[in-house]
Formats: C-alpha cells, structure tokens, sequence
C-alpha cells in the first residue's frame, strides 16, 4: 500500500489516474445500491472538469496556455454532460444500462471503462498542465483551438437538432435526416472527435519525446466511438427500430456514418 501512495505522489499521471478512476469507484456504489444510471454521464463530464481544473492547480504556473486549454476542457464536459443529464432525466432511463445495472460486476465495469475515458482523454491536457516550458502561442495553438471550436460548435447543433426533433410529437417513432444529420448519421460524434483533436493539437505544441504519445487521446475517442460504444450500438438500435422502413434504409445507404461524403 505505501508503494502505491508513494507512486501517486511522485507522479503527476498516477496521481490524475488515482483521481480519474477514484471518483468513479466512490460513486458506483451509490449508483449500484439504488440501481441506476442517472448520474453516470453527469458523472464523467464532472471528473473532466475536476480533474483538469486540479492538474493546472498542481502545476502551478497558469500560463495562457494552459487556462486557455483548460477553459475549453470544462466548457465541453460540463456542457455535455448537463445535456446528457437532462435528456436521461427526461427519458427515465438510458438503454445502455438496461440490463447492466442490475448486475454489479458488469456495472462496475462501466464505472471504471469511464474512469479510463476520462483519463486517456485527457492526457494532452494533463501534460500540458504538468509541463514548466511556455513558449509563445503559434500556429499550432490557434490551429488546435480553432479545431476545437468547429467540434463544439457541430457536437451543439447537432445535439440543438436531434432534441428539437424527438420533442416535435409530429415525429414520434420517426428518425431524424436534417440539418447536419442530412450529411451524417452520427454528426454529435464527429464533432467530438473533432474537437478531442483540436486539443491534442492545441497542446502538442510543447510537447517533447514520449508526451506526443497522448495522439492516443484522439485515437481512442475515434475507436470508443465507432468501434465501441457509440456508433455500434446506434446502427443496431436503428435497424432493429426501422429496418423494415424503406426510407431508413435508403437513408443508410445515401448518407456517411460520421464524415460527410467520405465515411
């Protein structure tokens, strides 16, 4: 036990990984107890803020940079996760959690694949915060912020849609083709993936030797959300929902899964 707190404390990426998975092990089993996954996403959109707002603290220094990045990574989560609050507060229930959260040990691993989440996601932004060097702002900076802000900006209004759409009672048990979802099947996801790359990018830009190994920030959202979690499970839901409905499968067939006119 007294290696592992001196691990912790030694280094910075244990001691944000203790916090990244710690938070998520300290409220499984409240979620466990009363059975339910209504704070889950709340949940993983308040380590992100936490955990970022702490390792700029920890770093000490508050370069620019750094609040700049920062700012952006508590702006997404808690944007995100209060949107996806709401809409499981609306809805009563998340599908995802049907049945896995009635079994413990599935549910607990939930828990701590987000934890992961968190944790891997973050990494450009954690060693931003922990790095002493602060050279001037450049190309890769406003290019990496500039990415960043199209993400948010696509993940928002493709969220703004999809909502407006299921609220219309003239669209019950449709599915929506508008606005951005004309051009994509899963545009939110694209603007996620988009905006994790700005800040990888963005953070990269005082990087040295191993700390460029956080691009598997980027990676992993890419795969956890068309490989995984995200755009698997969706694709299945849809046909199982309207795979006998001639309209939604010319649709698969005529617009990208993620990138417009190319994927």
């Amino acid at each position: 036990m007294g290696n592992v707190v001196s691990l912790v404390e030694s280094s910075p990426l244990a001691r944000d990984a203790a916090v990244a998975f710690g938070v998520q092990w300290a409220l499984f089993p409240i979620a466990a107890y009363f059975q339910t996954e209504k704070f889950f996403d709340l949940a993983g959109g308040g380590t992100f803020a936490l955990l970022s707002l702490l390792s700029l603290r920890w770093g000490g220094r508050y370069y620019q940079r750094q609040k700049i990045q920062t700012g952006m990574v508590c702006t997404w989560a808690l944007r995100l996760s209060l949107f996806l609050f709401h809409r499981v507060l609306k809805a009563g229930s998340d599908s995802r959690f049907k049945h896995v959260k009635k079994n413990p040990k599935m549910f607990l691993l939930y828990w701590t694949i987000q934890g992961l989440w968190v944790f891997v996601t973050l990494l450009p932004t954690l060693l931003l915060n922990d790095e002493k060097s602060n050279p001037a702002l450049g190309e890769r900076d406003y290019a990496g912020w500039g990415l960043w802000a199209l993400g948010m900006l696509v993940e928002i209004i493709a969220d703004y849609q999809k909502s407006a759409f299921k609220n219309n009672p003239a669209n019950k048990d449709k599915f929506i083709q508008s606005g951005l979802w004309s051009l994509s099947r899963h545009p939110n996801y694209l603007g996620e993936i988009l905006l994790q790359t700005g800040l990888y990018i963005s953070a990269s830009s005082v990087f040295r030797g191993y700390q460029h190994l956080s691009a598997v920030s980027p990676v992993f959202v890419f795969l956890l959300l068309t490989r995984l979690s995200g755009i698997p499970i969706l694709e299945r839901q849809g046909m199982k929902r309207w795979g006998q409905n001639p309209a939604y499968l010319a649709y698969r067939r005529n617009t990208a899964v993620l990138i417009p006119y190319i994927w």
